[in-house]
C-alpha cells in the first residue's frame, strides 16, 4: 500500500482557504496512493476558538473529505472540529471511495495548551479496516500515552496526526519510532508545517516500519508531501521471524473507569471535597 502524507502550512481559523489549499495538494498525489493522511486540525490549525464556527461550516469538512476520496480514488484521513449538541470534539476522519465515514475522538486533550476547556474527550479505542489492512488512529497529544494505543493483535498501521510544536520534535520523533517497535506495527506520523500565533512548526512527518526503520521519502516535486510503501507480507514474516506479541501482557481498559477519572480529575481542579469517590 502506498501512503501519502501531507504536511503544509495552514490558514488561520480558515476552513475555506485550508480547503481550496489541501486540494491542490491532493490533486497531484501520486495516482499509485491508496491512502493520503492530512494533519491535526487540518481546516483550522490548532485553535482554542471552535465555538466561532458555525455547525454547518464545521459541517462542511467530512463532507468535503468524502466527495475528495471520491474524486481522487484514494482513502483520505485527517482530524477537524466537529461539533454535537453544546460539545466540541477534535474528531480524526477516515473516509475511502464508496465506503461510510470513520471517526475517531482524540482522547487525551492537551491540557497545557487547554485543549479540555474547549473540547469534550472521547472514550472510545477505534481500529478502522481498510482492504487488507487494520488501522488505530491517534491525534497528537494521544502519543504520549503508550497504554491507549498498545496493540492487542488488533491494527497493522498506527497513525498519528498532529500540531506538534517544533519545539518538541525530539520528543516526536521518538516516540513515533517507539511505538512502532513496541508494536510490531507501522506507524505514520504526520504534522504540520509553518506558524500559528506564538507557534512555530516543522512537519517532520514520517513513516516508520515495524523495526524502526524510516520509509518515508519527500516527493521531488513538493516538500509538502512525503510517500511511503508499507508491505502487509514484510509485516507478517517479521511478526512470525520475531514474535514478542506473544510474550505482552493482556489487559482491558474500562470505559467506566475512564469517565471516573475524568469525574475525579475535574472535581480535584475544582477543588472540592468529596471523601467518598476514590479514582480507580
Amino acid at each position: 500500500m502506498r501512503v501519502a502524507l501531507l504536511q503544509p502550512d495552514l490558514f488561520w481559523e480558515d476552513i475555506d482557504k485550508n480547503l481550496e489549499m489541501v486540494e491542490t495538494l491532493l490533486s497531484v498525489i501520486d495516482a499509485a496512493s491508496s491512502l493520503v493522511v492530512l494533519p491535526e486540525m487540518f481546516s483550522t490549525g490548532f485553535t482554542m476558538n471552535p465555538e466561532r464556527f458555525e455547525a454547518s461550516d464545521l459541517q462542511k469538512v467530512p463532507d468535503w473529505l468524502k466527495i475528495m476520496s471520491d474524486k481522487y480514488g484514494f482513502a483520505i484521513a485527517g482530524s477537524s472540529i466537529a461539533k454535537e449538541g453544546n460539545n466540541f470534539y477534535n474528531r480524526f476522519y477516515f473516509t475511502a471511495p464508496e465506503t461510510e465515514m470513520k471517526f475517531y475522538d482524540k482522547r487525551h486533550l492537551f491540557r497545557m495548551g487547554e485543549e479540555q476547556h474547549h473540547y469534550s474527550a472521547g472514550s472510545k479505542r477505534e481500529i478502522f479496516p481498510f482492504n487488507k489492512w487494520r488501522i488505530m488512529p491517534q491525534v497528537c497529544y494521544d502519543l504520549r500515552f503508550p497504554v491507549w494505543s498498545r496493540n492487542r493483535d488488533d491494527y497493522d498501521l498506527l497513525i498519528y496526526v498532529a500540531n506538534w510544536p517544533a519545539v518538541r520534535q525530539d520528543a516526536w520523533n521518538s516516540l513515533l519510532k517507539a511505538r512502532a517497535i513496541e508494536n510490531q506495527s507501522f506507524v505514520i506520523g504526520v504534522n504540520r508545517t509553518g506558524n500559528a500565533p506564538g507557534i512555530a512548526y516543522k512537519g517532520g512527518s514520517v513513516v516508520f516500519s515495524p523495526k524502526g526503520e524510516v520509509l518515508s521519502k519527500e516527493s521531488s516535486q513538493n516538500s509538502d508531501i512525503l510517500y511511503a510503501d508499507l508491505s502487509m507480507d514484510d509485516l507478517t514474516s517479521f511478526r512470525e521471524k520475531f514474535p514478542a506479541w506473544k510474550d505482552r501482557d493482556d489487559f482491558t481498559i474500562h470505559e467506566c473507569s475512564i469517565k471516573k477519572r475524568y469525574i475525579f480529575a475535574k472535581i480535584k481542579a475544582l477543588k472540592i471535597f468529596a471523601p467518598e469517590l476514590t479514582c480507580c
